[in-house]
Protein backbone atom coordinates (compact mmCIF):
# COMPACT_ATOMS: atom_id res chain seq x y z
CA UNK A 1 0.00 0.00 0.00
CA UNK A 2 1.46 3.77 -0.55
CA UNK A 3 -0.34 6.38 1.57
CA UNK A 4 -1.02 10.11 0.31
CA UNK A 5 -0.81 12.65 3.49
CA UNK A 6 -2.14 15.81 3.68
CA UNK A 7 0.11 18.90 4.99
CA UNK A 8 -1.40 21.41 6.87
CA UNK A 9 -0.23 24.65 5.44
CA UNK A 10 -0.64 27.48 7.75
CA UNK A 11 2.00 25.17 9.57
CA UNK A 12 4.14 25.08 6.73
CA UNK A 13 4.32 21.03 7.72
CA UNK A 14 5.43 20.15 3.71
CA UNK A 15 7.99 22.91 3.90
CA UNK A 16 9.20 21.31 7.52
CA UNK A 17 9.80 17.75 5.53
CA UNK A 18 11.37 19.27 2.48
CA UNK A 19 14.52 20.69 4.70
CA UNK A 20 14.18 17.85 7.34
CA UNK A 21 12.83 19.40 10.25
CA UNK A 22 11.14 17.14 10.31
CA UNK A 23 11.04 13.31 10.23
CA UNK A 24 7.89 12.22 11.95
CA UNK A 25 4.25 12.43 11.18
CA UNK A 26 0.93 12.07 13.19
CA UNK A 27 -2.38 11.31 13.08
CA UNK A 28 -4.70 10.79 16.26
CA UNK A 29 -8.34 11.17 17.64
CA UNK A 30 -10.51 9.90 20.39
CA UNK A 31 -10.53 6.42 19.20
CA UNK A 32 -8.58 4.58 16.62
CA UNK A 33 -8.86 5.79 13.09
CA UNK A 34 -6.56 5.25 9.88
CA UNK A 35 -4.04 5.19 9.25
CA UNK A 36 -4.04 3.66 12.94
CA UNK A 37 -2.54 0.26 12.58
CA UNK A 38 -2.64 0.61 8.43
CA UNK A 39 0.28 2.13 7.76
CA UNK A 40 4.30 -0.16 8.02
CA UNK A 41 7.65 -0.13 7.66
CA UNK A 42 8.98 0.31 4.07
CA UNK A 43 5.56 1.75 2.44
CA UNK A 44 5.59 4.52 0.54
CA UNK A 45 3.98 8.46 2.14
CA UNK A 46 3.32 10.50 -0.67
CA UNK A 47 2.93 14.61 0.47
CA UNK A 48 0.87 17.01 -0.50
CA UNK A 49 0.13 20.24 1.06
CA UNK A 50 -3.63 20.79 1.55
CA UNK A 51 -5.60 23.00 -0.53
CA UNK A 52 -2.71 22.46 -3.58
CA UNK A 53 -3.96 19.70 -5.35
CA UNK A 54 -0.22 18.67 -5.98
CA UNK A 55 1.33 15.28 -4.92
CA UNK A 56 5.43 16.51 -4.81
CA UNK A 57 7.48 14.75 -2.63
CA UNK A 58 7.58 11.17 -1.20
CA UNK A 59 9.53 9.19 1.22
CA UNK A 60 9.55 5.99 2.94
CA UNK A 61 8.29 5.18 6.50
CA UNK A 62 11.17 3.38 9.18
CA UNK A 63 9.04 3.36 11.75
CA UNK A 64 5.49 2.88 12.92
CA UNK A 65 4.21 3.57 17.17
CA UNK A 66 0.42 2.73 17.36
CA UNK A 67 -0.55 3.79 20.50
CA UNK A 68 -4.26 3.30 22.31
CA UNK A 69 -5.67 4.50 25.94
CA UNK A 70 -2.92 6.65 26.50
CA UNK A 71 -3.25 8.53 29.79
CA UNK A 72 -3.24 12.70 30.19
CA UNK A 73 0.39 11.71 31.14
CA UNK A 74 1.03 9.38 28.67
CA UNK A 75 -0.48 12.14 25.26
CA UNK A 76 2.50 14.87 27.37
CA UNK A 77 5.16 12.59 27.57
CA UNK A 78 4.74 11.09 23.89
CA UNK A 79 4.72 14.66 22.47
CA UNK A 80 7.43 15.59 24.13
CA UNK A 81 9.77 13.09 23.51
CA UNK A 82 9.02 12.97 20.18
CA UNK A 83 9.13 16.30 19.21
CA UNK A 84 12.26 16.78 17.71
CA UNK A 85 11.15 14.23 14.99
CA UNK A 86 7.74 15.95 14.55
CA UNK A 87 8.36 19.84 15.44
CA UNK A 88 5.17 20.30 16.32
CA UNK A 89 3.07 23.95 16.71
CA UNK A 90 1.72 24.64 19.91
CA UNK A 91 -1.58 24.83 18.50
CA UNK A 92 -0.55 21.40 16.91
CA UNK A 93 0.24 19.91 19.87
CA UNK A 94 -3.34 20.95 21.26
CA UNK A 95 -4.56 19.13 17.96
CA UNK A 96 -2.96 16.01 18.15
CA UNK A 97 -3.34 15.53 22.09
CA UNK A 98 -5.66 12.81 21.86
CA UNK A 99 -5.94 9.39 23.57
CA UNK A 100 -5.30 6.84 20.06
CA UNK A 101 -1.64 8.32 18.07
CA UNK A 102 -0.59 7.03 15.31
CA UNK A 103 3.32 8.26 14.77
CA UNK A 104 4.92 7.57 11.58
CA UNK A 105 8.76 8.46 11.17
CA UNK A 106 10.45 8.33 7.29
CA UNK A 107 13.81 9.56 5.82
CA UNK A 108 14.58 9.42 2.03
CA UNK A 109 12.57 12.14 1.60
CA UNK A 110 12.72 13.19 -2.22
CA UNK A 111 10.61 16.08 -4.35
CA UNK A 112 8.80 14.57 -7.31
CA UNK A 113 7.90 16.38 -10.52
CA UNK A 114 3.94 17.48 -9.18
CA UNK A 115 1.37 14.85 -9.49
CA UNK A 116 -2.11 16.52 -9.98
CA UNK A 117 -4.35 15.41 -7.59
CA UNK A 118 -8.22 14.22 -8.14
CA UNK A 119 -9.82 15.08 -5.52
CA UNK A 120 -12.80 13.03 -4.87
CA UNK A 121 -16.00 14.11 -2.67
CA UNK A 122 -15.15 13.47 1.57
CA UNK A 123 -11.54 12.34 1.22
CA UNK A 124 -9.89 12.10 4.95
CA UNK A 125 -6.07 13.54 5.49
CA UNK A 126 -5.00 10.90 5.07
CA UNK A 127 -5.76 8.08 1.90
CA UNK A 128 -4.52 4.11 2.12
CA UNK A 129 -4.60 3.16 -1.66
CA UNK A 130 -2.92 0.59 -3.62
CA UNK A 131 -0.53 2.49 -5.83
CA UNK A 132 -0.57 6.27 -6.38
CA UNK A 133 -1.84 6.05 -10.27
CA UNK A 134 -5.56 5.78 -8.42
CA UNK A 135 -5.44 9.12 -7.01
CA UNK A 136 -4.09 11.47 -10.17
CA UNK A 137 -6.05 12.72 -12.71
CA UNK A 138 -5.87 11.33 -16.39
CA UNK A 139 -5.44 7.73 -14.47
CA UNK A 140 -7.62 7.82 -10.94
CA UNK A 141 -10.20 4.98 -10.13
CA UNK A 142 -13.16 5.73 -8.10
CA UNK A 143 -11.96 6.16 -4.17
CA UNK A 144 -14.37 3.44 -2.16
CA UNK A 145 -12.56 3.63 1.28
CA UNK A 146 -11.89 0.05 0.81
CA UNK A 147 -8.34 0.17 2.31
CA UNK A 148 -9.30 3.00 4.79
CA UNK A 149 -11.62 0.59 7.19
CA UNK A 150 -10.11 -0.27 10.67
Amino acid sequence: MVHVVYCDDKAKVLEKILDHTKTMVIRAAAGRKIPHSRVFEGETLYFMKKGSGKITATATVTTVQNLVKLTEEEICTTLEKNQDKLNLTEKQQERWHKKCMCLVEFQDVKCIDPLVFDHQGNMDDWLIIEKIEDVVVGTSIPYNYENSRL
